[in-house]
């Protein structure tokens, strides 16, 4: 950042000129003020006490004294024990603002000419319609790509469906058992909601038939395994791995359906791939690889004839890579499809958005590929790891029908964000204005309440929380952006031309410099939420520019004052908060309206 790389430096040459101190200026610790003490930005100079032997005030009072007399953008300096606090001039503060409040790209690096970032995220099973789970991933993939982005990364993102195995067998043996050729176009329903439909269905009879066992007699294992219904499943994979043509028919048929749901599904959600892999092109990906492994001695066949690798001394255990009857498990197609990838996009880093239940998978899946294969893509792979979303009623099974289905809770989001903003008054648009409205607030609401969390840490999902006109949230964060663009139409009705060149002689206020200062901090917020893959940064840093620009709004009235420089510099400032708050919410996928 500005200030800090030119303190830097200074320092760096200060120390050179007053103790003979050789430095390295990205060393350097110049960090924020803290709020308790008067300043813009504090340099720890205790590295520095021992070699100018001296006390730590008087080496801060003399590098403070030299800084500000060489650094014309400093306007004073205290000493706190060893901490340097330094004084930014209003000069810079008033130059920064004239430079930036017009950028509409503000934030943004220029793309760099270098190898992509590849994103996996959402994953989806084909025998279900997306859920709460899914939202969470997809809007963390979603918006950690329009991060990097940001950052200046060329990013790919792909996703990876899940469209083959016994699960989608179980909604194909229920949909014949009991579907009587029930289609979407029939049923009214989406296509992804009847699949599901039958999951669940498939579950219910299975109950039921494991019952009738266990009362002739059989164990809770023996009916599990002999239940007709399952049995019935198990065939029917069987004959899908053999290429039979009419279960193959039914099985292309029904993710159709599916898919034609995860799409409409996905364009509400604002979620879009670059490429889009199937598990049934992908399951036999990666048994070259196997081979190779045992051709360099990494990976040995076990007396029972699965393959398996040895990571005991990784702190893991034995993993297999093939099953004794020579088909694939998942960690066989991870493998094979990393390798597709890499052959494909040549990318400098591979990231996978998955649950943190994954997280023994992925530390295999490193640890193969790039420590035992000695595949350098495999090094590059990095697993974004997230927890759980609960609701207040506890955790979701999409076998029992217990799952909250994305699109029932963006409907429940919806009128929520219906309710809650007919209730604040004062609300007169069109109804298909109206509608688009509460979508944009609805669907904001349930974005920011997930993406303001921290990756790492569980949610508890509580939908009429969320839709708050209040504290830390979307509809917050949006009402502010549409109340400065009603300050700046009112602007533009009493003829002020807001791209004015502001007077010099104008005296900035503390309230003013305040949120000068916050918005400066912007750009480093998203290069931080990049190297740390957490739209949570960028979340929680949009609410506090909201509440600054709230508080400054409160303590600096715009149209009450009637000095025209002071008026315009506050509408400079407004319309730059506005530009900030729309352009780190499109990072989170979240639109902002001009009306509320």
């Amino acid at each position: 950042m500005i200030l800090e790389t030119a303190l830097a430096n200074a320092l760096q040459k200060t120390l050179s000129d007053l103790y003979n101190i050789t430095i390295d200026a990205d060393t350097t610790l110049v960090q924020p003020t803290r709020k308790e003490f008067e300043g813009d930005l504090t340099i720890v100079v205790f590295p520095y006490v021992k070699l100018a032997r001296k006390a730590p005030d008087m080496v801060a009072k003399e590098i403070g004294e030299a800084l500000c007399a060489s650094v014309d953008l400093l306007s004073g300096y205290n000493v706190v024990k060893g901490y340097l606090n330094l004084s930014i001039g209003d000069a810079f503060w008033k130059e920064y603002l004239r430079d930036h409040y017009q950028d509409a790209q503000y934030g943004q690096n220029g793309r760099q000419q270098e190898p992509p970032i590849l994103i996996e995220y959402s994953s989806p099973n084909t025998n279900k319609p997306l859920h709460l789970g899914h939202i969470r991933n997809n809007l963390l993939g979603h918006s950690v790509s329009q991060i990097l982005m940001a950052c200046g990364h060329p990013v790919v993102q792909v996703n990876l469906v899940n469209d083959r195995g016994i699960h989608i067998c179980k909604s194909m043996v229920a949909w014949l058992r009991y579907g009587n050729g029930e289609t979407p176009e029939s049923s009214g329903m989406k296509g992804d909601h009847l699949v599901g439909k039958y999951y669940v269905v498939f579950d219910q009879h299975y109950k039921e038939e494991q019952k009738e066992l266990i009362e002739k007699g059989l164990s809770e294992d023996e009916a599990a395994q002999q239940a007709p219904i399952m049995l019935e499943a198990r065939e029917m994979l069987r004959k899908w791995e053999a290429g039979d043509e009419t279960v193959r028919s039914l099985w292309a048929t029904m993710n159709q359906w599916v898919y034609a749901g995860f799409d409409a599904t996905y364009d509400r959600l604002g979620i879009h791939f670059d490429k889009t892999y199937y598990e049934s092109n992908t399951y036999l990906l990666g048994k070259s690889l196997v081979q190779e492994g045992l051709d360099k001695g990494v990976f040995y066949r076990h007396e029972d004839g699965s393959v398996r690798v040895n990571l005991t001394d990784e702190g893991l255990d034995e993993k297999v890579l093939l099953r004794k009857d020579g088909t694939s498990v998942y960690m066989t197609q991870d493998l094979g499809t990393a390798q597709l990838r890499y052959e494909e996009f040549k990318p400098q880093k591979m990231i996978y958005v998955v649950g943190n239940e994954q997280n023994y998978h992925f530390d295999v899946l490193k640890l193969v590929l790039g420590k035992k294969l000695e595949k350098e893509f495999g090094n590059s792979i990095y697993h974004l790891s997230y927890g759980m979303v609960e609701l207040p009623s506890g955790k979701m099974k999409s076998r029992e029908g217990t799952v909250v289905d994305a699109d029932d809770l963006m409907d429940d989001m919806f009128q929520e964000a219906k309710s809650g903003t007919e209730a604040l008054g004062k609300f007169d648009f069109p109804a298909d204005e109206a509608n688009a409205l509460y979508e944009m607030i609805g669907l904001g609401a349930l974005k920011y309440f997930i993406l303001k969390v921290d990756p790492t840490k569980n949610i508890l999902f509580n939908p009429a929380e969320s839709i708050d006109f209040n504290g830390n949230t979307a509809p917050f964060i949006q009402y502010t952006h549409a109340r400065i663009q009603s300050l700046l139409r009112k602007a533009t009705e009493q003829g002020i031309q807001i791209t004015d060149t502001l007077p010099t002689d104008t005296v900035m206020e503390s309230e003013e410099k305040q949120i000068i200062k916050v918005l400066y901090k912007y750009p480093q917020v998203v290069l931080s939420a990049g190297d740390n893959y957490s739209p949570a940064l960028i979340a929680n840093y949009i609410y506090d520019l909201a509440k600054q620009f709230n508080h400054f709004y409160q303590e600096t009235p715009i149209f009450k004052e009637a000095d025209t420089g002071k008026r315009l510099f506050r509408l400079q400032i407004s319309k730059w908060v506005a530009t900030t708050i729309r352009n780190g919410m499109k990072l989170l996928g979240i639109d902002v309206p001009d009306k509320m």
